[in-house]
């Protein structure tokens, strides 16, 4: 089951970060710190009650958060260049690395295509990392294609 995130799943989104976390500092530890988490348990709380940043969580059929998708509303408004289109960006999505491949992701993702079309988003966006090909692969099979690259040198 997928649902709005409460201030009670905040301990266990808490969990579920350090493993996003993890991925990427695996990947790129010289980026990321790891162990750690972006934010913290009273960051959570104000974007949990923020309209603008809702929060969704899968859980199992015992009941544990076994995922979780942060979403950002964001409208470019008067751009001499850009339309003035709204867009839901992904802004974290997880399944605890013990519940993967049981279709906790399918369903967060199609949780949160279903919000955006109820809320007349025009896309959804959402940055992943090369070094987690599952993450991509993933993304790839629910039809997401590349927007954008962004491209680096290391000095």
């Amino acid at each position: 089951m997928v649902r709005k995130a409460t201030t009670n799943d905040i301990q266990r989104i808490l969990e579920l970060l350090v493993q996003v976390d993890m991925v990427h500092h695996e990947g790129r530890p010289d980026l990321f710190k790891g162990p750690a988490t972006k934010y913290n348990a009273e960051e959570l709380q104000k974007i949990i009650n923020d309209e603008t940043t809702p929060v969704f969580v899968c859980e199992n059929d015992e009941g544990v958060v076994v995922g979780h998708a942060f979403c950002i509303h964001k409208q470019v408004l008067g751009d001499s260049v850009l339309t003035d289109v709204k867009t839901l960006y992904i802004d974290d999505i997880c399944v605890d690395e013990k519940a993967r491949g049981h279709g906790a992701g399918t369903q967060l993702y199609d949780y949160v295509v279903d919000y955006a079309k109820k809320n007349n988003f025009y896309n959804i966006t959402l940055n992943v990392w090369t070094c987690n090909p599952g993450a991509q692969k993933f993304y790839e099979a629910m039809g997401l294609k590349p927007q954008k690259t962004c491209m680096e040198t290391i000095l």
